[in-house]
């Protein structure tokens, strides 16, 4: 597997169309104007991932008062994607990409270690997009436990 190059501050951030929890497909330019937290995640319903994206949505209010939006994307497919939003009362999209392609533009997906071994997945990963689409901020290997309130220090928000 080849290595996917990492996204750095001031880089474009790749356009995407996925389709959301309800199959509705979610375009980054619908973002526009404003700033979004993208974020990479493993898979919904596993305890990290779950432990995140509660966070997120435990967050939310004030991410968006800063005038921050969020989304969310995986490679699970909409169904799943609707039972772990219902289950957790998520309050922002989640994303379905199970062709990866996203997730490998975004250079969210690749070599990582995992419990001491060497395994091919989604590296998690956060991003700050800014009103014209640059990247503004790139985490890739983030922890799922204190993430979001470490970005929201970073972000001073």
């Amino acid at each position: 597997m080849t290595e996917n190059p990492r996204l750095t501050a001031g880089d474009t951030a790749p356009e995407f169309t996925l389709p959301d929890a309800d199959g509705k497909p979610v375009s980054l330019s619908d973002y526009r104007g404003r700033k979004v937290i993208v974020y990479f995640y493993p898979a919904a319903s596993t305890p990290g991932c779950t432990k995140q994206a509660c966070d997120f949505r435990d967050n939310l209010a004030e991410l968006n008062e800063a005038g921050l939006d969020v989304i969310g994307i995986s490679p699970d497919k909409p169904a799943k994607l609707t039972k772990f939003r219902d289950n957790q009362e998520l309050n922002f999209p989640l994303l379905s990409d199970p062709e990866r392609e996203v997730l490998q533009a975004w250079g969210a997906f690749g070599e990582k270690t995992m419990y001491g071994k060497k395994v091919t997945g989604v590296i998690r990963s956060t991003f700050l997009v800014d009103e014209a689409g640059k990247i503004e901020v790139a985490q890739y290997n983030v922890r799922a436990t204190g993430h979001v309130a470490k970005l929201r220090r970073d972000l001073r928000v």
